[in-house]
């Protein structure tokens, strides 16, 4: 039965202190939360109104509730149909690098753009995204809906940029790194291993993390002397640089 209680602990879920706290974060939307219950996410409840779209719910598992309680639970200025409420996943162990592509993101804030990466992340096959401390909550709202799911496919963890990377040299892993100062990275040569480090929005890769790339790369524009916009939305950037990886190696 839903209570006063448990509306108000869904509704807390768009805080990030009450999803660390409660290890909890809410998905919403028919697509969405189809996605999480075909996915190996543990999925704690499921709540939907009677009359939307259906997707079977009940018989998922869903429980009723009035369109009033969707809205005090939503975080949406218009709340769907359908809701759940997802564990957070434990943060794996050690990690190993080199068997393929890892995205490592360096102060990367606004939830749009996070969303957006970790989709392109799922897009392209690299499964595992390492997000600086300061980086948005992969399971803010507003990141786990532009991700269209992909947060259930890709691993998103976070850790001090300087000691993964550091780690990783030290294993003779090549670095990545986007710089206006970069090689041409069509004409480049490059690897299907390795970790492509993408910086935040404002300021890029900061120079703690550069220190540790080993081939920094440029996106030149068309034609390649022409003065337009300063530099790509990061997001923008990441599809690129992913997309010309993946590339080589078909």
């Amino acid at each position: 039965m839903l209570t006063k209680a448990r509306i108000r602990l869904v509704r807390s879920l768009a805080d990030k202190e009450a999803r660390r706290d409660n290890g909890l974060f809410v998905v919403e939307g028919a697509k969405m939360v189809a996605e999480a219950l075909n996915s190996s996410a543990s999925v704690e409840a499921v709540y939907f109104v009677p009359g939307g779209k259906s997707g079977g719910w009940e018989a998922r598992g869903g429980e009723a509730v009035s369109h009033a309680d969707m809205e005090r639970m939503s975080s949406l200025k218009t709340p769907s149909d359908v809701l759940a409420v997802v564990r957070i996943p434990e943060i794996r162990g050690s990690r190993k690098y080199g068997s393929g592509l890892a995205l490592f993101l360096d102060g990367i804030q606004d939830p749009g753009n996070l969303g957006t990466i970790i989709r392109i992340a799922d897009w392209f096959g690299i499964c595992d995204v390492v997000c600086s401390l300061d980086s948005a909550d992969c399971y803010n709202p507003k990141v786990v809906q532009a991700t269209m799911g992909a947060v259930f496919r890709v691993n998103v963890s976070y850790a001090c940029l300087v000691d993964e990377l550091g780690a990783a040299r030290a294993s003779g892993t090549e670095v990545y790194g986007t710089f206006l100062e970069g090689e041409d990275i069509y004409s480049t040569g490059l690897s299907p291993e390795g970790i492509v480090l993408m910086g935040s929005e404002g300021r890029g890769v900061s120079p703690e993390a550069s220190a540790f790339v080993t081939r920094k790369l440029f996106i030149p524009p068309f034609p390649a002397d022409r003065r337009g916009s300063e530099s790509l939305n990061v997001a923008a950037a990441t599809a690129l640089v992913c997309a010309e990886f993946r590339r080589r190696i078909r």
